[in-house]
């Protein structure tokens, strides 16, 4: 089951190339007004789940700031707007692991921001009954399911207010109660699903997403996808057991690990059968790990087999490196991925050095650096070198590479790509959506009558109701929106590459 996603253009619109600043103030006031019912829609509902904004609290904000200002707030909130657009990755993940149940149940509060845990459950309760697909839903085990996401801090609690009588509400939290089940009674949820009145005890304890939670997830599917990729299943099992025994004594988002002692990680891996390979060959596969030049994994000392780190500020170093080249590759070609390459194991070189060692004709070489320069790529320092006081001052270019400064860049130049490509998929819906809703109007009634039992005859019949131009033009626009959604993914896997490596600077 999916979430609809729509994007809010008063926030979106800066990521665009086109973007101007607005020269009559009045008219920036009146286009902020007039979208004023369409920034609450899709921010404080359904965007910014920590957001939550009225209308007289909106308005203050687009009135009083200034074009800087209000550019400055967009630019904040385009990591939580990529936030939601992985709303259906964080449904597919929950549904893996727990089942429909617990996807809907991480849906519902999606949908509303946040909500109390006896609202959740018994919304979630209603859908499952009208899905035809699903069986009987029950409340005990949609109860269960809940206070499991709990547990495993997919769902957390929200701050509540303490000081009533203040201007200003002061919203505070227990840590102890973040990730603490609630108690609800069985009998009065089926009392209030009966519509017969009565109370759960839980009103006013709302509960939200842990977005962090799911990012720790993706977080570590990257890290054993990567290992996997560069040497094999078995080391990829063997990161993932790693990972899970790092979380037993650091917290998720440190950047190094504390130490596991060989012994404990030779113990995990002799429980599990899955992959025997592993516990036959574990010592090379730390070894090749460890001198990978990836560096994922570093060892400490060498008592008891000694003790395995896992690095993961580096891990996305490497990782944000080798995005970064594969963009180059892409948009300028192998030499120049050569030339970018050369620059980084160098650190710091000249244009003739670049031409020697690279091998490349000295204009090409020429020309392909400073087009790297030019789309900030790469940087140039100057280097002046003083000589005798009557002889000029002698000066070298060198050209180098800023990763924090490239990430940046590259970052900036995503969050437009996704801009693109939502506003395009929208753009092909709008422009087509007599003949789509045509289409979806023929399948829905073919579908009714195959479960009917009718003919072949009859089906044909109905499907021939969309002619063949159509048919044809349906085709052309279904290839197009599904590549449009395919770079979306793909966008926003390298966007999370380059916001978790800028996240350990």
């Amino acid at each position: 089951m999916g979430c609809e996603i729509t994007t809010c253009s008063f926030v979106t619109a800066p990521l665009t190339s086109h973007s101007q600043p607005v020269p009559d103030r009045r008219k920036e006031l009146f286009l902020f007004v007039t979208a004023l019912e369409q920034v609450q829609r899709n921010l404080a509902p359904r965007l910014c789940h920590r957001l939550r904004c009225n209308r007289f609290g909106v308005t203050l904000l687009l009135v009083s700031l200034s074009h800087a200002a209000l550019e400055q707030v967009q630019s904040n909130l385009a990591p939580r707007l990529c936030d939601r657009l992985r709303c259906n990755r964080y449904l597919l993940l929950i549904k893996t692991r727990y089942g429909d149940e617990a996807e809907i149940l991480v849906e519902e509060i999606l949908r509303h921001g946040q909500d109390t845990a006896s609202d959740v459950i018994l919304q979630a309760f209603s859908r499952l009954n009208n899905t035809p697909k699903v069986g009987k839903a029950d409340l005990g085990s949609l109860r269960d399911k809940f206070s499991l996401l709990v547990t495993k801090q997919f769902i957390m609690r929200c701050p509540s207010p303490t000081d009533e009588e203040g201007t200003v509400p002061v919203l505070t939290v227990k840590e102890r109660e973040l990730y603490l089940p609630p108690d609800l009674n069985l009998k009065n949820l089926l009392a209030m699903e009966q519509g017969q009145g009565g109370s759960t005890g839980d009103e006013g304890v709302y509960w939200r997403i842990n977005l962090d939670r799911f990012h720790q997830e993706f977080r570590d599917q990257i890290m054993v996808s990567a290992i996997e990729r560069r040497i094999d299943a078995d080391a990829g099992e063997l990161m993932r057991l790693l990972l899970q025994q790092m979380y037993l004594r650091t917290e998720p988002w440190a950047a190094i690990s504390n130490p596991v002692p060989y012994t404990e990680l030779k113990e995990v891996i002799r429980k599990q059968s899955s992959h025997p390979q592993l516990g036959v060959y574990l010592d090379q596969y730390l070894k090749v790990m460890e001198e990978d030049l990836s560096k994922f994994i570093s060892k400490v000392g060498d008592s008891a087999g000694g003790q395995y780190s896992v690095n993961i500020k580096n891990s996305f170093t490497e990782l944000t490196w080798t995005t970064i080249e594969n963009i180059v590759l892409e948009r300028s070609g192998s030499k120049a991925a050569r030339i970018f390459r050369l620059i980084r194991a160098k650190k710091f070189a000249e244009q003739e050095q670049i031409q020697q060692v690279a091998m490349i004709p000295a204009k090409e070489c020429k020309l392909l650096t400073y087009k790297l320069l030019e789309e900030s790529f790469l940087q140039m320092q100057e280097l002046r070198k003083s000589l005798a006081a009557n002889v000029p001052n002698k000066t070298f270019f060198l050209f180098h590479i800023e990763l924090d400064q490239v990430a940046r860049m590259v970052l900036e130049v995503c969050y437009k790509a996704l801009f693109n490509a939502l506003t395009r998929r929208d753009h092909e819906h709008k422009e087509n959506r007599r003949l789509i809703e045509k289409h979806q109007r023929i399948e829905s009634i073919t579908q009714s009558m195959r479960e009917q039992g009718a003919d072949q005859e009859q089906l044909t019949e109905i499907e021939e109701m969309l002619t063949p131009p159509e048919t044809t033009l349906l085709g052309k626009i279904q290839t197009m929106i599904k590549r449009l959604s395919e770079a979306e993914l793909q966008l926003d896997e390298t966007v999370f590459v380059l916001q978790l490596y800028l996240s350990y600077l």
